[in-house]
């Protein structure tokens, strides 16, 4: 990752005055959990730290752009201005990270082969679709599975548990939005 996440969480635990066992209490992980994470001993995937920021409460976009400040003057985001919210080999670049109010989530999402969003199935609030732009992605929504390709999109609506997973041998990319913004 592009930002060091054991030591950005500490941070924020830090910040909201909790031990780590208080942490692991709230989010309903063990206390070694948050310890290997702070230690960087290990790389949670992206639903287990959505699952460790939901005892804060604190959506991941929050996480990864907590000490920056926010600004709604920003139009344009150049690659290095979108922070890396994912987590292992898969990257969600977010696009506008720093906006105030931000009402909607844009993602570029790269996915390495054999990458998925980890074995717990995700859900949120709001809505969420996306446009397959390079790559073979396995969606799972509910009960139903298909493989998209390059050119191929998806809108479902994000309080049905899902995953992504990259089914390709190369890497896979996905621009995606969700509302209200989950990241």
């Amino acid at each position: 990752m592009s930002i060091e996440l054991g030591t950005r969480l500490k941070t924020v635990r830090k910040h909201f005055e909790l031990s780590q066992r208080q942490l692991a209490r709230r989010s309903g992980v063990t206390n070694a959990t948050i310890s290997l994470i702070e230690q960087s001993k290990v790389s949670p995937s992206v639903s287990s730290l959505k699952k460790v920021l939901d005892g804060l409460p604190m959506s991941l976009a929050d996480f990864f752009t907590f000490e920056s400040e926010p600004t709604s003057e920003h139009i344009y985001y150049r690659k290095d201005q979108q922070p890396d919210v994912g987590s292992g080999d898969i990257h969600f670049y977010l696009i506008g990270a720093n906006r105030e109010n931000r009402q909607m989530c844009v993602l570029r999402e790269v996915l390495l082969p054999g990458t998925d969003t980890g074995e717990e199935m995700l859900q949120h609030e709001g809505e969420e679709a996306g446009v397959i732009i390079e790559g073979r992605v396995e969606l799972t929504v509910g009960a139903e599975c298909q493989i998209l390709v390059e050119g191929e999109g998806y809108y479902f609506e994000s309080q049905t548990p899902h995953r992504f997973r990259n089914v390709g041998d190369d890497k896979a990319v996905i621009i995606s939005a969700n509302s209200p913004a989950s990241f």
